[in-house]
């Protein structure tokens, strides 16, 4: 197993290998086109939730309990994407900072 303590004896201090700053060239525009595409993943998911929430009382005000539990369904897996899209964006937005300080 080599070590770069083992190197050092040999006149290696370093390594050369250095991030390639030009890398995100275009990160405002990825930025825009990734917050554009999640906002709409955002606002599709606030209207799914809210008419499976809909869906979910009227079925069980009737007692058509199939299409409640499929609303119930439905309204959990928008909370999901909703939850997943709003991440999205952070983790994005996280990772081009970091990588204009590397």
């Amino acid at each position: 197993m080599l070590r770069i303590a083992d190197f050092a004896g040999r006149g290696v201090t370093g390594m050369d290998v250095f991030p390639d700053f030009g890398g995100v060239g275009a990160a405002s525009q990825l930025r825009s086109i990734v917050g554009a595409l999640l906002t709409f993943v955002l606002i599709t998911a606030v209207l799914m939730l809210i008419v499976c929430a809909i869906v979910w009382a009227i079925a069980s005000a009737h007692g058509n309990y199939q299409a409640a539990t499929r609303a119930r369904t439905g309204l959990w897996v928008a909370v999901g994407a909703a939850a997943l899209a709003g991440a999205g964006v952070t983790w994005l937005n996280f990772l081009l900072r970091i990588g204009t300080h590397l």
